[in-house]
């Protein structure tokens, strides 16, 4: 097995680089001794492991116990790439079993530092199945709502990749990580480096942030805080409206016709909270979510025809979902991908912490078609928050679903399928707001039954106008009359029972 390089942290390193002064309790599992070179009887297996040992002071490749980072207790456990390559043999799933159970019977999420590369040979079948084992604890952990992250250093490859790794609900990676299933010596002569490097997972989907080494910390701690584990958080406030050039926003109109302060003011919010990570964005927000007053200054009117009406949400100044995430959240923390190879830049989503610390995943269309791998990350990301207890958010802003022949091959039908029924299945509250465009089903798969609210500079449709009336076979100047046979502004959506509110 190779050594571990001089820039590779050790296991205890790697735990003393989150844990700091707060330290970390080691604990064990019981003793079970292996046969003499092991359950094959390999030969010099012993002497190998006697080697590994003295080299590297561990009785293991994996270390694990409880500590502390930022000011979040977990359980954490770390490879060690020194003993063996960070290989798994039957005592290393002995350990990461433990460290599960230990999890599950404290109730603590669990962090895994994963530097390995793969089954040990010297124990044939017996190290191949310790994968089973760690993928049967990892699901129990998930039945019981806890949450799971990996930090994958350099190298994570192998089994140890596709279980504690890729495995976890959130996947963080080091600057300059071989990350992949095939190691660097198993895979084809003229493979592209790149595909197995944390860049180039995150680029495919895979990662959902590469995080360098002195922001780790930080990453790690904003997002124990955000994934819990909660107890009954209470619903996703509506976000309030904000502007076309910074001009105040009408008070709420109920669906019983009543005016409402909540949710509203004037809006800047033009942040990005994007940090210095790849994909970290944690960042603070501009507004960190705190509405202001209702009626400061006057009102934008109602649009008085639906071609208005469709006109306000095509309005390239009107704020989109990068704007309106930056003024409700403190801190964001993208979940990027789709886990099949896939991104959509055009969807954004992750968990957000607001200014009181409640957390909030988000899922946000930012005006563009939304794909198919934009729909597999956004129920995605519904799914592990209805897990972990956490309220959703969700922006609506999407001319309809992406409809080019590639999107078709990628699967669109399935993919909005299956957001339709994440939404549908969601024990934790769901709340949306249309922001601009809400074009048919690809819209719709986002919005929240009894729980959409809508801005003044937004509109929700079967159907385009322009395509209706194409459909029915009208000129173009008839756009506008079909866009207000339609129905589709943010008034008459209230009328309709669509929309609880127009937020303002």
């Amino acid at each position: 097995m190779p050594d571990a390089g001089p820039d590779r942290a050790t296991a205890r390193k790697a735990i003393a680089l989150l844990t700091g002064a707060a330290g970390f309790t080691e604990h064990r599992p019981p003793p079970s001794p292996l046969p003499p070179d092991g359950p094959l009887g390999w030969a010099g297996y012993d002497a190998a492991r006697e080697r590994a040992s003295a080299r590297t002071g561990e009785e293991e490749s994996v270390l694990y116990g409880t500590g502390v980072v930022g000011d979040r207790a977990c359980v954490l456990l770390s490879f060690e790439f020194g003993f063996l390559g960070g290989s798994l043999g039957r005592q290393t799933g002995d350990r990461l079993a433990a460290a599960y159970e230990l999890a599950l019977a404290r109730r603590l999420p669990l962090v895994a530092l994963v530097a390995t590369g793969g089954s040990r040979m010297q124990e044939g079948m017996i190290a191949l199945t310790q994968l089973q084992r760690v993928a049967a604890a990892s699901v129990r952990l998930r039945a019981a709502g806890l949450p799971q992250i990996a930090v994958v250093r350099d190298p994570t490859t192998g089994g140890g990749w596709a279980t504690v790794g890729a495995g976890a609900d959130v996947v963080l990676a080091l600057p300059g990580a071989q990350v992949g299933f095939a190691g660097s010596r198993v895979r084809p002569p003229d493979a592209d480096p790149y595909a197995y490097s944390a860049d180039g997972q995150f680029e495919a989907g895979q990662v959902d942030a590469v995080v360098p080494a002195d922001e780790l910390t930080a990453a790690v701690t904003h997002w124990l805080r955000a994934l819990g584990p909660h107890e009954d958080l209470p619903a996703a406030p509506v976000p309030r409206a904000l502007s076309v050039a910074g001009a105040p926003v009408p008070r709420a109109l109920s669906a019983g016709g009543t005016e409402s302060a909540a949710g509203a003011g004037t809006g800047a919010g033009a942040g990005t909270g994007a940090g210095a990570a790849k994909g970290s964005g944690a960042g603070t927000g501009s507004g960190a979510g705190t509405p202001s007053a209702a009626d400061s200054g006057p009102a934008v009117p109602l649009p008085e025809t639906g071609r208005e009406a469709v006109a306000r949400a095509r309005d390239p100044r009107r704020p989109r979902a990068e704007a309106y995430l930056a003024d409700y959240f403190a801190v964001r923390l993208p979940l990027h991908g789709d886990r099949s190879g896939s991104t959509d830049p055009g969807l954004l989503c992750g968990f957000g912490l607001r200014g009181d610390g409640q957390p909030v995943a988000y899922v946000a269309q930012c005006g563009t078609p939304t794909r198919p791998a934009g729909y597999r990350a956004a129920a995605r990301t519904i799914r592990l928050a209805d897990r972990l207890g956490v309220p959703v958010l969700t922006l609506v802003d999407t001319p309809g679903a992406a409809n080019d022949a590639g999107a078709e091959r990628a699967g669109a039908g399935a993919a909005i399928a299956d957001t339709f029924a994440a939404v549908a299945a969601a024990r934790v509250p769901v709340t949306t707001l249309v922001i601009g465009e809400g074009g048919s089903g690809g819209a719709l798969a986002l919005a929240a039954p009894d729980n959409t609210h809508v801005t003044v500079d937004s509109y929700f449709s079967v159907i385009a106008p322009e395509l209706a009336a194409a459909i029915l076979k009208r000129p173009p100047s008839e756009t506008g009359a079909t866009a207000d046979q339609l129905r589709l502004r943010p008034q008459d959506l209230v009328d309709l029972g669509f929309a609880r509110s127009i937020v303002g």
